[in-house]
């Protein structure tokens, strides 16, 4: 068996980052080949990699970037299993070159980095993964705004906007945040969604308990309050002031939200 020196195991341990251990082995099952180790071991980092793919990602960090203007935000969300592993050097890297590449390239930019990705999950045992991507450009002298929630940063919400200040837009991005609405407006929502909201309600012994008369206003009062003012943003109430609906918001302000992208590591 070649005789494999400390020396070499460090320098192809500063070279790939695996574990002391594993670059020994590695290299003294290709015979002290420095190259061939570390071919190897980017080969049993993807296969490991691809095994763990399955596991929850429930931490990791979310990150945005929006350009002095405000014409353009970029929203990422990269993700691990482990708080330790999030507060790694290289986890962080990583997650830092996933939101840049999208801020340069747009979306499908954050794919370039698979190969990356594929070996730092390898290096850090872990299960990562670009959990969401999300680029906006403003649109008709509008901007773009974006809020990640501290300390733990792990969730955060991209806007766009046409008619805000940067401070309402920075507060929606927050509210958006709090509440996680499904839709901007009643009309947005799928029609079928609301079909079966209105059916599901009708059915309920709350209504049949009530006249029948009665019934068909009582469930429109409850699709408002219960679906609408829960999923809809312009619906819900204001968390900055809760004598508010969004939708007075943005019309006392002249603003309409265009779109928003809500990223959130559930862990």
């Amino acid at each position: 068996m070649a005789e494999i020196s400390a020396k070499l195991v460090k320098e192809l341990r500063d070279q790939t980052g695996a574990g002391m251990m594993e670059c020994k082995k590695a290299l003294v099952e290709t015979k002290g080949d420095l190259e061939a180790a570390k071919r190897l071991l980017r080969e049993k980092g993807k296969a490991a990699a691809e095994k763990r793919a399955s596991h929850d990602t429930t931490e990791g960090l979310v990150g945005y970037r929006v350009v002095d203007d405000a014409s353009r935000g970029t929203l990422v969300a990269v993700g691990c299993e482990s708080e330790q592993v999030s507060k790694t050097d290289e986890f962080q890297a990583f997650a830092r070159k996933v939101l840049e590449a999208v801020q340069a390239g747009g979306v499908e930019a954050a794919e370039s980095l698979e190969h990356e990705r594929l070996e730092l999950s390898g290096q850090l045992h872990e299960n990562v993964a670009v959990v969401g991507a999300a680029r906006f450009e403003a649109v008709d002298g509008g901007r773009v705004s974006a809020y990640v929630h501290p300390p733990a940063n792990k969730l955060g919400v991209l806007v766009g906007l046409r008619g805000a200040d940067p401070e309402l837009a920075r507060q929606l991005a927050m509210h958006i945040s709090w509440s996680n609405p499904r839709w901007i407006g009643r009309d947005d929502v799928p029609e079928q969604a609301v079909t079966d909201e209105r059916e599901i309600l009708a059915s309920t012994d709350e209504v049949k308990s009530k006249p029948e008369q009665a019934r068909e206003k009582i469930v429109e009062g409850m699709l408002s309050k219960r679906f609408f003012g829960v999923f809809v943003l312009e619906d819900q109430e204001w968390i900055h002031d809760s004598s508010k609906k969004v939708g007075d918001v943005l019309r006392d302000a002249g603003a309409e939200v265009l779109e928003f992208e809500r990223f959130a590591l559930a862990g």
